[in-house]
């Protein structure tokens, strides 16, 4: 029967997911103590916005990837790699700037078919085919670039990373069009959410109790609003972030909602059950990997646009950071668990901590050993959380 929830019993039914959200609240609470503030002001939460984003674009494709099973360690060179197409075709061909973007996309399809056909077709394992990649990719970089850097880019492509937009509805001392962008996006939430939980409801599974619904929907309001409220008060709202917030609510709904989505979960759960069923998973690893692919030139062409350069080295470990975020945001080390916005949470976290250990002034150095404990950390509580689901069945 379909029933409701308590506070106790809606944390720990998916302890995996109301962890998350916890540390996360703790961490922003944490860092923004001690760095005195400075952790949430209008200037530094826009910076965030601008560092970070690539990385979280890779991560929503990176949980898809672990999702199914697999994992790709190649990412960081195929966004050098797009990046560099791009600066070659832009900077030295004297292209316009879309016909740049447009090419940097058309490499990372193709890279995403060439691993996706080693991956589905022949049968070899991803970590192999994208260590291969990471070689491969990394290589092709150089070889595009000639080892070296191009710039600049002109100011048409550098806006996809840097612009803003700014006054478009007025306001005084802020920009209005940020928050009623926010607020837009508070009701559509709503909405969403409670959709869900009518059609929970009617397939009598559990929910929350209604008090709690409403509850969470309007923390999910305040948090937006205060952090749009701060955007506005800055530069207003980024253009990498509306296309952020695009790709969340695009991959989010492809997850949850469609066919494929469940197929990929599926294939994580049980892959002979999956293939037992009927499920093509040839073909879902393909497209999965050519997603992947998708998503590194979306990254690529972000980061180049914000450094305005295209640089050999670029994407140096930005694969680690991705799959970091995806095991943070509540991935399973075993594939068929994790979300999306999971994922997005997981990477937030490490922004946070890298931003806020900054403003500290601590050196990288430390900065790497506690992002590595957090990982360790959060897989570590993965493997507890499934033993414990395990012994409570």
């Amino acid at each position: 029967m379909a029933g409701t929830s308590d506070i106790k019993e809606l944390l720990t039914r998916n302890l995996r997911q109301s962890g998350i959200y916890i540390a996360f609240v703790f961490i922003v609470v944490l860092f923004t103590i001690l760095t005195g503030g400075a952790l949430l002001s209008p200037g530094n939460l826009t910076n965030l916005v601008l560092q970070y984003s690539y990385i979280l674009i890779l991560a929503i494709g990176m949980v898809l990837i672990i999702v199914a099973g697999h994992i790709d360690l190649s990412v960081g060179s195929v966004v050098a790699l797009t990046g560099g197409v791009a600066a070659v075709v832009v900077i030295s061909w004297g292209m316009p700037w879309w016909v740049g973007v447009l090419a940097a996309l058309g490499t990372g399809v193709l890279v995403g078919l060439w691993q996706g056909f080693w991956v589905a077709y022949v049968g070899i394992p991803a970590f192999i085919v994208t260590l291969a990649g990471m070689l491969i990719f990394r290589g092709m970089t150089l070889q595009v670039l000639g080892s070296v850097s191009l710039s600049p880019f002109p100011p048409q492509y550098q806006y996809i990373s840097g612009g803003f937009l700014n006054g478009l509805l007025g306001g005084r001392g802020f920009d209005a069009f940020t928050l009623f962008l926010a607020a837009a996006l508070v009701v559509v939430f709503a909405i969403q959410q409670y959709r869900g939980r009518l059609a929970k409801l009617k397939y009598k599974q559990p929910v929350e109790a209604l008090f709690l619904f409403w509850l969470k929907n309007a923390a999910v309001a305040v948090v937006v609003m205060a952090f749009a409220w701060q955007l506005a008060h800055s530069r207003g709202l980024p253009v990498v972030l509306i296309l952020l917030a695009a790709l969340i609510l695009i991959y989010g709904f492809i997850s949850q909602r469609t066919i494929f989505g469940r197929h990929i979960y599926a294939m994580g759960g049980n892959l002979q059950a999956a293939q037992l069923s009927g499920v093509k998973t040839r073909r879902v690893n393909m497209w999965l990997f050519v997603n992947m692919g998708l998503l590194s030139a979306v990254a690529g062409i972000v980061y180049s646009a914000r450094s305005n350069s295209a640089q050999p080295g670029a994407g140096n470990m930005f694969e680690l950071d991705a799959i970091a975020a995806a095991f943070i945001g509540g991935a399973a080390v075993t594939g068929g668990i994790g979300k999306v916005h999971g994922a997005i949470i997981g990477g937030l976290i490490m922004a946070v901590m890298s931003n806020g250990m900054s403003i500290m002034g601590i050196d990288q150095s430390t900065q790497s050993v506690v992002r590595g404990v957090v990982l360790l950390v959060a897989v570590a509580f993965d493997v507890w959380n499934k033993k414990r689901s395990t012994s409570g069945s």
